[in-house]
């Protein structure tokens, strides 16, 4: 059987305010190896992965990350480092169209796991749960279910309801697709993002673009809880203790 071809798009362009700092968090250090380097590192070492296209948020970056991670490391899988777009999604979109341009056909006709540069703990029974659903259902993201009770609160602060604890997910990712369904998604995404911006929707993951543009569902793999993405301050010490484990 063909070996079914697997890119993994990892997201690095974000600028990190909530972190507060100078530094975007993907950049920030752990036993002086930025985070960044141990989410490649991930990718690089999985059995499935094929090619990497790293997103990055300047010019300047592309340098950094070439000098300071991919060549000092050897990193053999990544084939193009981009500059990504303003908003998540923009970045996403760039990164599938790389998949199409630059890699080899067999990429358009595989799948494609998209990954926050800030999420280094993926692991890679995590990476084969999400390509053998991918390879099932065609959409999947990596989710937790989550541990306390959600609020939905309306618009001055106050509780409106509490949905079902049991039914509630914590997504997560890799969020994970077969290239042809993400791709369209994306595409249609691109055709009607004024529209949305107008209408206030904001797309904040992937899952979100297919449920919008097709009327595929995507299926809620098994992440991690210690699958967490260095967000605010108090990540990282958990980040660093998550590392060494």
């Amino acid at each position: 059987m063909k070996k079914t071809f697997c890119t993994a798009i990892v997201l690095a362009a974000g600028s990190g305010k909530r972190m507060g700092t100078k530094i975007a968090k993907q950049y920030l250090e752990i036993d002086g190896k930025p985070l960044l380097y141990y989410t490649l590192l991930a990718f690089e070492r999985s059995p499935r992965i094929d090619k990497i296209i790293l997103t990055v948020g300047s010019e300047e970056q592309i340098s950094y990350c070439q000098e300071t991670i991919l060549r000092p490391y050897g990193f053999q899988k990544v084939a193009s480092v981009i500059t990504g777009g303003k908003e998540r999604y923009d970045s996403v979109w760039m990164g599938l169209q790389a998949v199409r341009n630059d890699l080899p056909k067999e990429a358009a006709e595989g799948i494609v796991f998209i990954h926050d540069g800030a999420r280094p703990m993926v692991s890679e029974d995590i990476l084969e749960r999400c390509f053998q659903d991918a390879q099932k259902y065609h959409a999947c993201v990596a989710a937790v279910p989550v541990k306390d009770t959600i609020k939905i609160a309306d618009e001055n602060g106050f509780a409106e309801t509490t949905p079902r604890r049991d039914r509630v997910w914590q997504v997560q990712t890799p969020q994970t697709f077969s290239f042809g369904l993400i791709y369209d998604a994306y595409t249609r995404l691109a055709a009607q993002k004024d529209t949305l911006a107008e209408k206030g929707i904001k797309i904040t993951d992937d899952a979100m673009v297919v449920e919008t543009f097709t009327d595929h569902q995507v299926k809620l793999t098994e992440g991690s809880y210690r699958n967490l993405k260095v967000t605010t301050p108090e990540d990282l010490p958990l980040a660093e203790k998550y590392l060494h484990s």
